[in-house]
């Protein structure tokens, strides 16, 4: 099998410190308004990621200036009119959703067809959910494949604000509506239901003409037509999602402990954390503080005694929405029967995370019973998997991929797992296996 990883042996216990790469959907947004502000903006611990490459990759095509040098990243923006739309020009999202949708809001004022590309995974993905509310705006789409990528879409310099519900908790969506919101005439004005919240505090930071009310089940947002982004020096925090996955580690071990350095802990984000504390996982944050309007902390995780089994709160689906596919991992070792219902969304993912997530669970022998929106999970505090795994045909998903390698890890007995597509973890998170190696992993 090519391209694949071979783990023999469970990890040993371990008390360690580490530093997760740079958060991507923070990476992805600064990336995207630097390019559009007036003058040159710095950036600090940018995730070198697949998806970021992408996005930086895209803004150059547009004209804008993209300096990397060791750690910091330059980009010179040339202004909310800056870029260089070229006729028939062609664009490539690769793997990354985020990317594909933001981008679509920043480009709405487009005069001459923009093709947008993205890989196989991205290709199979719902683009409904982003072209019906900003055709409503005044722009036209052509698809080529039903509603998914690849599509031609071309704007106009004449557009107008709009009134959008968004229904799924898609921060993806609502923020490709605030940009294009930042493009248009008039207000736009959003009504949200409960998703991350990063676009719009970078906008409140910089100023910009949003106004967002919480409510208890939704968000109302409302965008002007911005004239003006002010360059934005960042530097920018670790990424929770990806730190999510030596929590769930040290969940499943015992005696262990990390502590994760310089965490976003924005509240949209931290959904694995209240869902890990309820089923018995030690949790902690230290040095606590606001910056550039995101929560940071360093979170401290230590192995519990036994685990709990949940019945997981549809509100914190939201907001653990990546991380689900390695909390189904705890369940399997908790102490009764877990249940995570309404995530239909999950198969909307790089791959259809809910029925890899059955699909995992299956192999190692752990009872469960899915739906293509909830799931049932059996735990069995001493789980040992004594078989031969093989995780392959995933579509290349990082997160099926390290979701594999952690329950490799932690479920070793007499087995070997062969895990395919090591290179997925470009995508987000490109030394997963080194800082795995330097918490004492043998890995092949």
């Amino acid at each position: 099998m090519p391209n694949s990883l071979v783990v023999k042996n469970r990890i040993k216990n371990f008390n360690k410190k580490i530093k997760i790469p740079g958060d991507k959907s923070l990476s992805i947004r600064w990336a995207l308004l630097a390019s559009l502000s007036s003058g040159t903006s710095k950036a600090k611990n940018l995730l070198m990621s697949e998806d970021v490459k992408a996005t930086l990759q895209i803004i150059k095509k547009f004209g804008i200036k993209v300096i990397l040098k060791k750690n910091v990243c330059k980009i010179f923006g040339k202004g909310m009119d800056g870029y260089n739309f070229k006729k028939n020009q062609k664009i490539d999202a690769k793997n990354s959703g985020t990317l594909a949708r933001l981008i679509l809001g920043l480009i709405v004022n487009s005069t001459v067809p923009i093709k947008l590309i993205g890989d196989n995974s991205l290709s199979k993905r719902d683009f409904d959910r982003i072209i019906n509310p900003l055709k409503k705006f005044g722009v036209s789409f052509k698809l080529l494949n039903k509603n998914k990528l690849p599509l031609i879409i071309k704007g106009s310099n004449n557009l107008k604000g709009i009134n959008y519900e968004e229904k799924r908790g898609s921060a993806q969506c609502k923020s490709s509506v605030i940009f294009a919101g930042m493009r248009s005439n008039g207000k736009t004005i959003i009504k949200a239901k409960k998703s991350r919240n990063h676009t719009e505090l970078m906008c409140k930071y910089l100023n910009l003409p949003i106004k967002i009310t919480k409510k208890k089940k939704f968000d109302l947002i409302e965008i002007s037509k911005v004239s003006k982004i002010p360059t934005i020096n960042y530097n920018i925090p670790s990424d929770i999602s990806s730190g999510s996955f030596f929590m769930i580690l040290v969940a499943l071990l015992n005696k262990s402990k990390i502590t994760l350095k310089n965490i976003n802990i924005n509240p949209s984000r931290i959904g694995i954390i209240i869902i890990l504390k309820k089923m018995g996982v030690k949790i902690k944050f230290l040095n606590s503080k606001i910056y550039n309007g995101e929560k940071i902390a360093d979170i401290i995780v230590e192995s519990p005694k036994k685990l709990k089994a949940i019945n997981c709160p549809t509100y914190l689906n939201s907001g653990t929405i990546d991380e689900f596919l390695s909390i189904f991992l705890v369940a399997a070792k908790a102490n009764g029967v877990s249940y995570f219902k309404d995530l239909a969304e999950l198969n909307n993912k790089e791959s259809p995370r809910l029925i890899w997530g059955s699909k995992i669970l299956n192999l190692m022998g752990v009872k469960n019973v899915a739906t293509n929106n909830s799931i049932k999970i059996f735990g069995n505090p001493s789980l040992k998997v004594n078989k031969r795994i093989v995780i392959k045909n995933f579509l290349k998903d990082h997160r099926v991929f390290m979701t594999s390698v952690i329950a490799a890890l932690s479920f070793q007995g007499k087995s070997k797992w062969q895990i395919s597509d090591v290179n997925s973890i470009k995508t987000s998170f490109p030394n997963f296996l080194i800082i795995l190696k330097k918490l004492g992993a043998k890995i092949n």
